[in-house]
């Protein structure tokens, strides 16, 4: 009897579209490439990037930060591994609507989810209270406070009006809820907090309680409850242990995130996905820092939080096995003390990327 051939396993294989952007970005993204090519490699897939300028300077250079045909091409990669968007040459409203938005939203990234725990080896400002931290922001990504809805006019004039128009669609709002449902019915407590201002904000935000109430019928596994967007600060400062996954529109949660960074020990350490789950489009993954041209070039930038945001990555890319892998060898590392200066160390960004290279390999 003739033996059979053996069959080869089939290897995954991922195209990524790494965009570093501005200031620390191109420091960070580096850094994340190689630990996901040195990961990928222990875990047999494959992985292939491939870098775009898409940045500050080249908006000066040319007038555009997306070149023409960007976001066609972008479609055809399986995630984006983005750095940061912002400098000090370009005003901000520029830089945010001329990169990170028209992905945002061109790719219907509404829902993004940005975990938050105090890493081993870190401390919290919060003290002893640090260890309940953990969270899980659902920030509705793609309307709301961030539409772009508005205008200006009689420019110059003393009666000159600017408007900025929240936009709360039912669809929009119906979506990220579910998600957060879903999100949540997965953790241990399977509790959900709703965020809000209906008290002040009297049409757009009503509608988003009332459809958060509208799903949350469906799911009565998942305990509810609903505060106010400037209650919920003193709660993650006073009752961390008091919340678990949170839903909240995208101004407020763009800013709780942030809260919850700080409060987990940096902004450094901090991952962000960006998400269309229905994967119509590839997702974007970034870390919460933000371009921090303020220690940009000093090789000093906290690469954690890009290794996070890619094990996050390789969690929806469908390699939970190497994702945890990752995780174990972050955590590894900042349980050893290897901390950049924001969390009180002395090791620059490559000695934190070796650190988690050397970990990989144990």
């Amino acid at each position: 009897m003739r033996a059979q051939p053996l069959q080869k396993s089939r290897v995954n294989r991922y195209r990524i579209a790494a965009i570093p952007g501005d200031g620390i970005g191109n420091e960070v993204i580096p850094a994340g490439v190689e630990v996901l090519q040195a990961l990928a490699t222990k875990e047999s897939f494959g992985v292939e990037f491939e870098t775009l300028d898409w940045s500050s300077r080249r908006y000066l250079e040319t007038g555009a930060y997306i070149p023409d045909g960007g976001l066609e091409k972008l479609k055809t990669f399986d995630a984006i591994f983005f750095g940061a968007v912002g400098s000090p040459e370009v005003p901000d409203h520029i830089s945010l609507w001329g990169l990170r938005l028209p992905i945002c939203q061109g790719f219907d990234q509404y829902a993004n989810v940005r975990p938050a725990r105090v890493l081993p080896g870190i401390a919290s400002p919060l003290g002893a209270s640090g260890k309940d931290i953990d969270w899980v922001i659902i920030r509705e990504n793609t309307e709301g406070e961030y539409s772009g809805s508005g205008g200006r006019v009689h420019r110059g004039l003393p009666e000159e009006i600017a408007t900025e128009t929240s936009v709360f669609t039912r669809v929009g709002v119906e979506r990220v809820h579910r998600f957060a449902f879903e999100l949540a019915r997965q953790r241990p407590r399977r509790q959900l907090t709703l965020v809000t201002k209906s008290n002040a904000q009297r049409h757009g935000m009503v509608l988003w309680d009332e459809i958060f109430y509208e799903v949350a019928a469906k799911y009565p596994d998942v305990k509810t409850d609903r505060v106010l967007v400037d209650a919920v600060t003193t709660r993650m400062v006073l009752k961390p242990a008091t919340l678990d996954t949170i839903v909240a529109s995208n101004l407020h949660a763009d800013i709780l995130s942030d809260l919850a960074a700080a409060l987990s020990g940096s902004l450094g350490i901090a991952p962000t996905a960006n998400l269309n789950p229905e994967r119509r489009f590839p997702s974007m993954f970034e870390p919460i820092h933000g371009s921090a041209f303020d220690i940009a070039g000093q090789g000093i930038a906290n690469p954690v939080a890009t290794f996070w945001t890619a094990s996050m990555m390789l969690e929806h890319l469908g390699e939970p096995k190497a994702a945890s892998r990752l995780m174990r060898a972050i955590e590894a590392v900042t349980a050893e003390g290897v901390h950049t200066p924001d969390l009180g160390g002395v090791h620059d960004t490559k000695a934190v990327t070796r650190a988690v290279l050397r970990s990989l390999g144990s």
